[in-house]
């Protein structure tokens, strides 16, 4: 039972600096991304090779 007021600590402390980190990257805007990869694969164009 001793280990667990060292368990439960550790966990919190770590998931708040998941969440914090979270934060963070919606805070600097990482998930926007308008041109992303659903939108450039369909718009690409594929036949990119010289024509002879």
């Amino acid at each position: 039972m001793e280990i667990l007021a060292i368990l439960i600590p550790v966990s919190l402390l770590l998931g708040g600096i998941g969440l914090a980190a979270f934060f963070w990257a919606l805070k600097t805007r990482q998930f926007d991304d308008p041109e992303g990869d659903a939108n450039r694969i369909l718009n690409k164009e594929w036949d990119d090779r010289p024509k002879p």
